[in-house]
């Protein structure tokens, strides 16, 4: 691995030292050790103290190391940082963390300092707070207030700066360091968008502050909050973008096994379940890079599948690709309709049925869109979820919609001698009549925008955002929302409007 070959002979060679730890108070308790993994605390050990308050913890190989907390009866805990040196510690029950007496190990020698430190400067600064909150404090109360806050503030970065560029190299100086945001340079003479060149240096210097070597660092929140804020906030919600920067960050952190799953595994979780729009391209994406090919080791047979089998079956409704070329029988039971037929400049492809509330509540805004939009170069294709026909048609000839392109299944065509029959016979296909399965119809409506090519360019939003996407594409500004909506509705929505304002500003 790659990895090892960056440790020290020295660090190899070591065996694990133990957490040493005797807490006055206790007496042939159950203690715990919980290792930090990111934001969480998971349980890594268990043993029962001595009557004298005395126990030991086994110590932790290299790639296992970091900050943990030792659990004590109540529940309250301390932390430690678990590195491979000697660690002894004394403290009580009542006050583990401020009674703390670090015996043996310089690295938490150096934790605890700074907490102290930090506990003196809070205690400094509190009269100043206090006239800060004091209405009556005068304006030369405040000024002399502020300027020690930040002479404090100052000091604070200085000890902080010592601990991170000390050659002693301590873990906990990393951890402080992924605290601090890269500063930004000047931004050169020539550059015509300043704002724009501060984003992308920021971006590209963003991860600076890591040490992609170690494995360590993923056991402290500040890497969670690194992560978590990167992909989030720094990189534009862009399917494309977010794929080929996720892939970029991976390939750095090769051989950092620890790092490598921490980091593939909050992308994946965060764009399988996110609400933006497309974001499952990026979980479809990343599955195939990294699970298909056999990279994800720490995952068992079972959870593995589950993994793949998910993006699988997104694979035909990810915004960028064509839209399943969908089969069905119309209306009338036995004319087959298919959505590649339909030539149009924009396609709304709808799945709904005729019991779904919310479905009677979109359609009439769809009908209002079409009217306005199939001069344009609109249609739509609409796919009943009923699954029994007779509701859907039933429900289809009390409404205007009948101009649309009507399809559904139904018990008969779904039955496994028919299914087969149809499908050997090239009339439809499997993915046609799991219909359901294909477009990852959980609830209903369901809405895809397509372009000329069925290519997907929207998906999972609703009428009115469907609207406003059409006139944005072709560049002419929006109606206002009420356009779109029927007198009913209209007056439901000035209601809760009136009703929200009452809320805003009672009397």
């Amino acid at each position: 691995m790659a990895l090892s070959l960056m440790m020290t002979g020295s660090v190899l060679g070591q065996s694990p030292f133990n957490v040493d730890v005797t807490v006055t108070g206790l007496s042939n308790d159950t203690v715990y050790l919980a290792n930090y993994y990111g934001s969480k605390l998971y349980y890594s050990d268990t043993t029962v103290t001595d009557t004298d308050g005395h126990f030991t913890f086994k110590g932790k190989a290299f790639d296992e190391c970091g900050k943990y907390a030792v659990v004590l009866p109540g529940p309250v805990f301390f932390d430690i940082m678990l590195v491979n040196e000697p660690m002894e510690f004394k403290t009580t029950k009542t006050n583990p963390q401020g009674d703390m007496v670090v015996i043996k190990g310089e690295e938490n020698k150096v934790f605890y300092d700074y907490l102290s430190y930090l506990n003196a400067k809070r205690s400094e600064r509190n009269p100043h707070d206090a006239i800060l909150k004091d209405s009556t404090s005068s304006p030369l109360q405040i000024e002399i207030a502020k300027n020690a806050m930040v002479i404090m503030n100052t000091e604070v970065l200085e000890y902080q700066d010592a601990l991170i560029d000390d050659p002693r190299n301590y873990l906990f100086g990393k951890y402080l360091g992924m605290l601090r945001d890269p500063i930004i340079p000047s931004v050169p003479d020539h550059v015509e968008d300043a704002r724009l060149w501060n984003y992308l240096w920021y971006r590209s210097h963003y991860w600076d502050r890591v040490d992609f070597s170690d494995p360590r660092m993923v056991r402290d929140g500040s890497f969670h909050n690194l992560i978590e804020r990167w992909w989030g906030q720094v990189i534009p919600p862009d399917p494309d973008t977010l794929f080929f920067e996720a892939k970029k960050l991976l390939k750095q952190v090769k051989g950092n096994d620890e790092m490598f799953k921490y980091i593939l595994h909050h992308m994946t979780f965060e764009s399988e379940s996110s609400k933006v729009m497309c974001m499952d391209k990026v979980f479809v994406e990343l599955v195939n890079e990294y699970y298909v090919t056999g990279q994800v080791t720490w995952l068992n047979d079972e959870q593995l599948k589950k993994i793949i089998d998910r993006a699988e079956a997104l694979k035909y409704s990810i915004c960028g690709n064509v839209a399943h070329n969908i089969t069905l029988p119309g209306l009338d039971g036995t004319t087959w309709e298919s959505l590649h037929d339909i030539d149009a400049r924009y396609t709304v492809m709808v799945v709904w049925e005729s019991s779904c509330g919310h479905c009677k509540k979109e359609m009439p805004i769809l009908q209002r869109i079409f009217e306005e939009w199939n001069d344009k170069g609109l249609e739509i294709y609409a796919i009943g979820n009923d699954f029994e026909p007779e509701p859907w048609i039933t429900y289809l000839e009390t409404t205007n919609y009948l101009d649309w392109t009507h399809v559904s299944d139904n018990p008969q065509i779904n039955a496994q001698d028919s299914a087969a029959k149809l499908i050997n016979a090239r009339i439809t296909d499997l993915q046609s009549l799991n219909f359901r399965t294909t477009f990852d119809v959980f609830s209903t409506p369901k809405l895809f925008l397509l372009d000329e090519n069925k290519e997907i360019l929207a998906k999972q939003i609703g009428a009115l955002q469907l609207a406003e996407m059409l006139y944005r594409l072709d560049g002419i500004e929006p109606p206002h929302p009420e356009f779109f909506l029927s007198e009913e509705a209209i007056e439901k929505l000035r209601k809760l409007e009136k009703q929200e304002g009452q809320q805003t500003n009672p009397k």
